[in-house]
């Protein structure tokens, strides 16, 4: 019987936390309706919530311009500086599954066509971080500062996509 108080404790606490749970107000419904996307990456959608690499490459471009006027690329770094933007192009076959196909498959075949769109991720992404470092490391003191604090925005600006 010594048991019994903490048990109620326990049972006590789970049933105020399930309580408050269901109190909380729903967050509103985005608007644009569903798969839009907010903010400036709207305009990365065209009608009906479809994806424009069109408008995001666009976006991309100017981003880069912007940068490079702000770290002033030398002569000298203008090769580093080709190579980090050629990395960070998305590639042209990595594309969303088409979820009817998708649906088609049996679980543990799902479960490996994750696996390999998650290493193909992976792979990209060391390729550009190896590509980023190496951009970097050719950088002087001044634009090191530069480029650190203008990508740190970019953290910022994901983390305010995701506040609830």
């Amino acid at each position: 019987m010594k048991y019994a108080p903490k048990h109620l404790i326990a049972a006590s606490l789970m049933a105020l936390g399930f309580a408050a749970a269901a109190q909380t107000p729903a967050a509103p419904a985005p608007q644009g309706g569903p798969g839009q996307m907010q903010g400036e990456h709207r305009g990365m959608r065209e009608h009906h919530g479809r994806f424009d690499p069109a408008k995001m490459q666009e976006r991309m471009a100017r981003r880069q311009a912007a940068l490079k006027q702000k770290l002033q690329i030398t002569p000298a770094q203008e090769s580093a500086w080709t190579a980090f933007t050629t990395a960070m192009k998305p590639p042209a076959n990595m594309q969303r599954p088409n979820r009817e196909e998708f649906q088609k498959l049996t679980t543990p075949e799902r479960i490996d066509r994750m696996r390999a769109m998650r290493s193909a991720r992976m792979a990209e992404m060391d390729k550009r971080a190896d590509a980023t470092k190496a951009f970097y490391a050719t950088l002087s003191p001044e634009q090191k500062k530069v480029f650190d604090a203008e990508t740190a925005r970019g953290r910022r600006h994901g983390e305010r996509h995701h506040k609830g």
